[in-house]
């Protein structure tokens, strides 16, 4: 039986400064990365084993929008890892990014805190415009609603597409959720007109049926995903699997170990599923009673143990975990609970790590952002995308104008 030591400030952030020491040590790692975090046994080399001399194709550093991706190639990010709380600038809540070398951009999940790490990739933010969700938990969803607005600002000038499970009630499902937020924001879409596309500020709902296994939710431009159900919370929780150009990349959202997941993920190219805290591990971090600790652990999540079973069950070209917060105690006691159960290519993600996909290698790399970064260049058709009259504000509003202040004359463009 392992024991834990409590989880304090004090101790994470030694160990912490270890790994920052560690990372500037190493002639080949400059800075503290995402890489700094990777699992025991799961560096870039290890990921790409039976191609090991194509994994020097590209550099280790992936930079905001200095790279062309090849026409077969997909292109994976984790934009969000961790939990619902705590959410540090380390790891955010749960969000992938998925780049297809046809040019289509796709989003897995949409959690609390991760549109910051989607912004500091710099992308075409008028191709991002599909979201699929997991379930309506905030750590997954959270932030639809800076990706919807902030993304018509930074490019988009079509709606955000969101594709996502009914629920067992009306009210539990995607198309709630989504009617939610528009009238959550009308204020903030109604005042932007004139100033945006107007297009951009939709916001549209694709729900479809949890129960259905293998169901196809997406198929456009080659590219086809299905859903298939997931064991978490409330009926309506499901996982993806996207496939294009003979690669596949399937997307788990939370769930307790289930058949479904095995049987449409089998052989999978990138297998992606969530690896949560183990019970003692839920117990000793976040304090939570015993039984409390096995039921979120072990019937509404997965534990280590349970993720390594899968992998080993699936036999996916490189296995992927997240769902938790990777302070070093956690990740040992994690990766060593894996490592019992599984031995094929692994690794526990962390936060802005990325992988280049091919038939023949996975290379997984680091995103390098900056802190403060400049929205993305738009597109002569977003600046040209027709736009309504701009808001107003009544007479009352408007009398209160300080005389004291003359604003420059508007001018005709």
């Amino acid at each position: 039986m392992r024991v834990f030591k409590s989880v304090t400030a004090t101790v994470g952030l030694i160990a912490i400064g270890m790994l920052i020491g560690m990372a500037v040590d190493r002639d080949d790692q400059p800075s503290l990365s995402a890489s700094a975090f990777a699992a025991p046994q799961a560096t870039p080399s290890d990921a790409t084993q039976p191609a090991k001399a194509a994994a020097k194709k590209r550099p280790d550093a992936w930079y905001p929008r200095t790279e062309k991706l090849g026409d077969d190639e997909m292109f994976v990010v984790a934009l969000g890892t961790g939990m619902p709380t705590p959410i540090t600038r380390a790891q955010k809540s749960s969000a992938w990014y998925v780049e297809l070398g046809n040019g289509d951009r796709f989003l897995f999940d949409c959690g609390t805190g991760s549109a910051e790490n989607l912004f500091a990739l710099r992308p075409d933010f008028a191709k991002v415009d599909k979201v699929f969700v997991s379930h309506l938990h905030t750590d997954h969803v959270g932030d639809v609603d800076a990706v919807w607005v902030g993304g018509w600002l930074s490019g988009r000038y079509s709606a955000l597409h969101v594709y996502g499970p009914a629920g067992s009630e009306p009210e539990l499902g995607t198309a709630a959720f989504v009617d939610g937020l528009k009238k959550a924001y009308a204020w903030d879409i109604r005042g932007r007109s004139g100033t945006l596309p107007d297009a951009g500020g939709g916001l549209i709902a694709h729900e479809f049926d949890y129960k259905k296994v293998g169901g196809v939710v997406y198929d456009q431009n080659d590219v086809t995903i299905t859903s298939f159900p997931a064991i978490h919370a409330l009926d309506g929780s499901v996982s993806y699997r996207l496939d294009w150009n003979g690669l596949s990349f399937v997307f788990g959202g939370d769930s307790a170990p289930n058949k479904w997941f095995i049987e449409q993920s089998k052989g999978a190219d990138f297998v992606i599923h969530e690896c949560f805290y183990s019970a003692d591990g839920l117990a000793a971090f976040l304090g939570f009673p015993p039984r409390q600790a096995v039921q979120v652990s072990s019937y509404i999540h997965t534990p280590p143990s349970g993720f390594g079973k899968i992998m080993a069950e699936v036999k996916p070209r490189l296995a992927v975990g997240y769902h938790s917060i990777l302070v070093p105690e956690m990740l040992q006691d994690m990766t060593e609970r894996v490592r019992e159960v599984y031995d094929g290519p692994l690794v526990i993600a962390n936060d802005l790590m990325c992988w280049n996909i091919t038939k023949d290698s996975i290379q997984q790399r680091e995103v390098i952002a900056a802190e403060r970064v400049q929205p993305p260049p738009t597109s002569a058709e977003y600046k040209t995308a027709k736009r309504s009259g701009e808001a107003t504000m009544s007479d009352y509003i408007m009398g209160g104008k300080w005389k004291g202040y003359t604003p420059p004359p508007l001018p005709q463009k």
